[in-house]
């Protein structure tokens, strides 16, 4: 079985069709549900891109190895799918960027890597029309679309399956939108109307950790009005049909290649966005609103269910173990992914099941904090950059992004933060997440239930031991 990962970067599931949103124009997507399995509460295990991507490919939780920032990725030592497929005979094709594997994994991982075109957008410097305001707001993409990254890197995936390429293969598509700053290429960019939306979660809402109000004040989000917050959820809208336009030029060629019987698709992202939700832009590393960690995953495999929908919890790593049992390859570590070969065949998998997050720096490793004067430059020196606000809330306010875990299951979800705000939230009555109830005498056995297997969970993940052994005797 040949595979092809489809990964958006930043895309949350409830803005696209097939996840229920009423404008989001996203048909390619929509008929990939229609033949395959569409996974209703699929959550990630970080909401930043880099440690995302270290768990999806070993099946580990951020802090069984410490993958928790974006300048630790996966080494040589570690292991991970790209790898174990590569050294089981597959033609192992990258095109998009990285966030994922340190330069000397890529040799024993990767056939070939690369990132096609320019960049998706005007990114470092303030673009917009008032930059007073950090809003990640730009204008359209103007340059020719054969430059954007995004568009170069799907048809350099077209051609490379045009080219009849020896199987087994597994083209793997890391994208960029629709990550901001938030502005589509000319004739997606303002399609979406903003005043048409359904209502934006509102900002303000009392019993919310310390980074909301501190994200509004330093990048001034606090003095704009819903409109704008709109204009940035229309965008987000037009960024993902965009996406949604390559992917239909990716199966069209997959079509028309003869491959496709033979051939899995995954689409997934790595974490959601904020998208003018809370009157917030972008992300927050120790966020844990849906928002940011529930995302699409939908399945076609071969002899598969076809327009199933599984709506038992699972996590995004869980795509791992999943490829493994699909190639027959043994993992070769131990892991906590799930396979979910079970659902793409029909079934709904586990309802009672639990998924987990974690996130955010403690005050005792400032070397993971973004901001380094040196490492994050000129963001971190230069107030016209478009990070420069965040970085120096969390140099400024490090207990703001200090670490956090999140249980959720279908009914309730529990964040616990030991320098900040813990949350809960009953998801049967709230499923917006606008009443923290963490303090509520009502839900204290329900929130004691998800502390306990909160709990459990650290005790039977908190290592991993190595399959080799080693001899105890003295060498000889």
């Amino acid at each position: 079985m040949n595979f092809i990962f489809f990964i958006p970067d930043e895309l949350r599931a409830e803005s696209t069709g097939c996840y229920g949103h009423p404008l989001a124009r996203t048909p390619n997507l929509d008929a990939l549900a229609s033949q395959g399995t569409r996974f209703e509460q699929c959550h990630v295990q970080n909401t930043v891109c880099a440690p995302s991507r270290c768990s999806l490919m070993t099946g580990w939780y951020p802090h069984v190895r410490g993958h928790r920032t974006l300048w630790h990725l996966l080494r040589p030592d570690e292991p991970n799918l790209l790898h174990s497929l590569k050294q089981n005979g597959y033609d192992m094709r990258w095109f998009g960027k990285n966030d994922l594997l340190s330069p000397p994994a890529f040799a024993d991982s990767v056939s070939e890597a690369r990132n096609c075109g320019k960049s998706a957008f005007n990114f470092p410097v303030l673009p917009y029309e008032d930059p007073r305001y950090y809003t990640f707001l730009a204008g359209p993409y103007e340059r020719p679309l054969e430059e954007h990254s995004d568009y170069a890197n799907v048809m350099a995936g077209v051609r490379y399956l045009q080219s009849k390429p020896q199987q087994p293969f597994m083209l793997y598509l890391p994208l960029t939108f629709p990550h901001p700053p938030y502005g589509a290429p000319v004739g997606w960019h303002g399609r979406t109307d903003p005043n048409a939306l359904p209502a934006l979660r509102p900002p303000g809402l009392p019993g919310r950790p310390a980074h909301f109000d501190l994200i509004r004040a330093s990048r001034r989000l606090d003095q704009l009005d819903e409109s704008v917050f709109r204009q940035v959820n229309a965008l987000y809208l037009d960024m993902t049909e965009f996406l949604d336009h390559c992917l239909g030029l990716l199966l069209d060629a997959l079509a028309q290649s003869g491959l496709e019987e033979d051939t899995a698709v995954f689409f997934f992202s790595d974490h959601g966005d904020y998208a003018g939700d809370y009157g917030l832009v972008e992300k927050w590393p120790s966020g844990m609103e849906d928002v940011l960690t529930r995302v699409p995953l939908v399945a076609r495999i071969p002899g598969g269910a076809a327009g199933h929908t599984a709506s038992a919890p699972v996590e995004l790593f869980d795509v791992m173990a999943t490829t493994l049992e699909l190639t027959g390859i043994p993992a070769g570590h131990t892991h906590f992914a799930r396979s979910l070969v079970p659902q793409l065949q029909g079934r709904d998998g586990d309802a009672a099941r639990a998924v987990f997050a974690e996130g955010g720096y403690a005050r005792h490793e400032p070397h993971a904090f973004e901001g380094d004067p040196v490492r994050d430059a000129p963001f971190s020196i230069d107030p016209k950059q478009i990070y420069y606000p965040k970085v120096r809330v969390q140099q400024e306010y490090p207990d703001s992004v200090g670490r956090a875990v999140m249980i959720r299951t279908v009914t309730h979800k529990l964040v616990q933060r030991p320098t900040g705000v813990s949350e809960f939230y009953d998801l049967r009555s709230d499923p917006l997440e606008l009443v923290n109830r963490y303090h509520d005498p009502a839900c204290a056995q329900d929130r004691a239930e998800l502390e306990q297997r909160l709990l459990e969970w650290y005790i039977q993940t908190s290592d991993v031991v190595p399959f080799e052994q080693d001899p105890r005797g003295l060498p000889a």
